[in-house]
């Protein structure tokens, strides 16, 4: 006999609320990436920054252990700031979320969020500076958003190769200078 799985079901099978998966799903539709061909996380990239009208730069460094990754959003550009240490597949999951957080239009309004955009940017203007997400509320809904947001986009891409090597963009070298200092500092308690 064959059963019809209720939304129960969807939701034990994916972990993901029904009308959260529709309504990421638009998102990633609306980007309007190729169905067929070779689709990489560069190239993902590249389709999320022409949707918005803005460049995305990716910026591998050694982050210690505050986060795998983070978007740093200025006037004019989007910066994903990811570790350079990690596995390659690695690398392209925590793109693919900090993709999401940009696809979902989140943003970074906390005290904490605006101190460490100071310290990454002291000579950035704050009011040119829109947002700094990194992934240290992973139970929040955009959290959640953009996880699922990324794993969708996951799904598109057809090339993981092993091969991927990342440089820093010219575009983001005092960026990635600067969080390469506040790295190297030792915290005090």
């Amino acid at each position: 006999m064959l059963r019809r799985r209720s939304g129960a079901d969807d939701r034990r099978r994916s972990g993901w609320p029904p009308s959260l998966r529709r309504h990421c799903q638009q998102r990633v539709k609306a980007l309007g990436l190729p169905r067929t061909g070779r689709l990489t996380v560069r190239a993902v990239c590249d389709r999320v920054s022409e949707h918005r009208g803005r460049p995305i730069h990716l910026v591998p460094l050694e982050l210690s252990t505050v986060a795998d990754a983070l978007w740093v959003a200025s006037a004019t550009d989007d910066h994903i700031v990811f570790e350079s240490r990690l596995t390659p597949v690695h690398q392209h999951q925590v793109i693919l979320h900090e993709l999401g957080h940009i696809i979902c239009g989140h943003s970074a309004n906390s005290d904490a969020a605006l101190e460490m955009l100071r310290l990454l940017m002291p000579s950035l203007d704050p009011a040119r500076a829109r947002s700094v997400l990194g992934r240290e509320h992973a139970d929040s809904g955009c959290e959640l958003e953009a996880e699922l947001v990324g794993s969708l986009l996951a799904q598109r891409v057809s090339s993981w190769t092993v091969q991927q090597h990342y440089t820093v963009p010219p575009q983001a070298r005092e960026l990635a200078s600067r969080l390469s200092a506040l790295m190297e500092t030792p915290r005090e308690p």
